[in-house]
């Protein structure tokens, strides 16, 4: 099967081409921009196309990062997976990035638990355990950091990500969080038939709100 996997939920803008069948990456283009993920991503899929030799008419299966992460570039990423979806006429899976941070230590640290934690600022973490076959433990969730360490307690595995430090008892975090793009290909190709729709993992609202003196006053519909 031929995935088409793209990334736009950090400060990565990334995609590839990957071959279930043979494990192997075809294409594979990903650009450290930061911002602007909506004006790069056609061209950075359409690089990762030409590297490959194919078109997206031999895509079988869209896969996309749903989140947590930026609230801007998650919307892009997964209206984009979306819309090639419903025309090639395939089905598209959303990844979150905590699922594919732990699938990338489960490659290089195979039968081990794993928690993840993305440092979301403001004293608090993304959190999620994986088991020792790669299987969540838990949901994921923004928690404080105390909330986190706590939940944390007893726990027999390693602690991975951005958060990793503060979770230890550091000042800062390690971020941003960044992972290969053909891991999301791997974790998609693993995914039975029949999932829902992507849609964003925020876990948390956006930062904007709206400036003070413009919000316009709502009025009764006549």
């Amino acid at each position: 099967m031929i995935i088409l996997a793209i990334d736009t939920s950090g400060v990565d803008c990334s995609a590839c081409l990957y071959d279930s069948l043979t494990d192997a990456v075809l294409g594979n283009v990903t650009e450290n921009i930061g911002k602007g993920h909506a004006e790069l991503l056609m061209g950075i899929i359409d690089s990762a196309l030409n590297q490959a030799s194919l078109t997206l008419q031999n895509v079988e299966r869209i896969a996309v990062t749903i989140g947590p992460g930026s609230f801007t570039g998650i919307r892009v990423g997964v209206a984009a997976a979306r819309g090639f979806a419903l025309s090639l006429g395939v089905e598209a899976v959303g990844i979150t990035t905590l699922e594919t941070l732990a699938a990338h230590y489960h490659l290089q640290n195979p039968g081990l638990p794993v928690a993840v934690g993305l440092d979301a600022k403001r004293d608090e973490t993304y959190l999620q355990t994986f088991g020792a076959d790669g299987s969540p433990l838990s949901d994921a969730a923004l928690l404080s950091l105390d909330e986190a360490k706590a939940a944390l307690a007893g726990f027999a595995g390693t602690v991975i990500g951005s958060a990793a430090p503060l979770l230890a008892g550091g000042e800062t975090g390690s971020g941003p969080d960044r992972f290969a793009i053909a891991t999301v290909a791997r974790v998609a190709a693993q995914k039975p038939q029949g999932m829902p729709k992507p849609a964003p993992l925020y876990l948390r609202g956006p930062d904007a709100k709206p400036q003070a003196g413009f919000a316009l006053e709502r009025r009764p519909v006549a």
